[in-house]
């Protein structure tokens, strides 16, 4: 069978350090393939990802969050680009906040999968390039979010409300 332009080769791991949280890990895996398929457009065809997805709790990524970035606060994403320019491969690793995406999405009325798919989602585009540091660039980051998670059947899930637009 001949290999569309579209199939890169892609492996991703989950492990879900925090429990209290219901995901399908096909779901994830499907989403996060789509989004660096998407956006990879750039890359040679033959270049491999390697993605980790670590879900953890309000306490791990505090601890992370302070060792990486001298943050002392929780926060919903953490991601890490750890590819070596000279090879044709990328190595992104992702830490999300579990707990937090429980407590988010009950205060916004939307399902825990679907606001751990939008941290997942918005630490892939920063690996692949997004950059929200500037309210455009914000902007379009979001709305781009939220245009991937409706294709996957959450519907809106950044600006469906009153989200705070820092981040």
């Amino acid at each position: 069978m001949a290999s569309s332009k579209q199939d890169r080769d892609i492996v991703i791991v989950i492990t879900k350090k925090f429990k209290d949280i219901d995901i399908s890990p096909l779901k994830i895996r499907k989403l996060a393939k789509a989004v660096c398929n998407r956006f990879a457009r750039h890359e040679p065809q033959d270049t491999r990802y390697e993605i980790s997805i670590a879900i953890v709790d309000d306490n791990e990524i505090r601890e992370l969050n302070r060792q990486f970035l001298n943050s002392k606060a929780a926060t919903d994403c953490l991601s890490f680009d750890l590819s070596d320019d000279e090879k044709r491969s990328k190595i992104f690793d992702l830490v999300v906040n579990g707990e937090m995406a429980v407590r988010q999405a009950n205060l916004r009325g939307h399902s825990c999968e679907a606001e751990l798919a939008l941290y997942i989602t918005h630490g892939l585009l920063h690996n692949l390039g997004f950059d929200d540091s500037a309210q455009i660039q914000a902007r379009k980051m979001h709305e781009t979010e939220d245009e991937i998670l409706q294709e996957f059947g959450y519907g809106l899930v950044y600006n469906k409300d009153t989200r705070p637009k820092e981040h």
